[in-house]
């Protein structure tokens, strides 16, 4: 799979809620940040996989909607609206690196 197939790919997994097909698309040290933050929010598929388990795919009204989607070579950037989360529709931007067929880092740069 390329970039644009590994990123959708999740996306699907994530609607669906189904954690282990989602969580495999990641790599083994997957790490997550969360801008302007300059630490990680989120390393390693273990903490990765928590945080889906307790925080997102238990909300039964969770949905991502891709609202735009650029690719430049193995990285792919997303407009997402992510429903299900809070009161009210969260707009998110999420840049996604892939390395050796695994999504290995991700930065989510939240509306404010």
């Amino acid at each position: 799979m390329g970039a644009l197939e590994i990123v959708q790919a999740q996306v699907a997994a994530y609607n669906a809620r189904d954690l282990e097909r989602f969580v495999a698309l990641y790599s083994a040290d997957i790490r997550v940040f969360r801008p302007p933050a300059t630490e990680p929010a989120l390393v390693g598929k273990k903490a990765f996989a928590a945080f889906y388990a307790e925080q997102r795919f238990n909300k039964p009204g969770l949905y991502a909607e891709i609202l735009s989607r650029m690719v430049l070579g193995n990285t792919v950037i997303d407009h997402e609206r992510i429903l299900g989360i809070a009161e009210q529709p969260v707009e998110i931007a999420v840049v996604y690196e892939i390395r050796k067929g695994l999504i290995s880092t991700v930065w989510a740069f939240a509306k404010t």
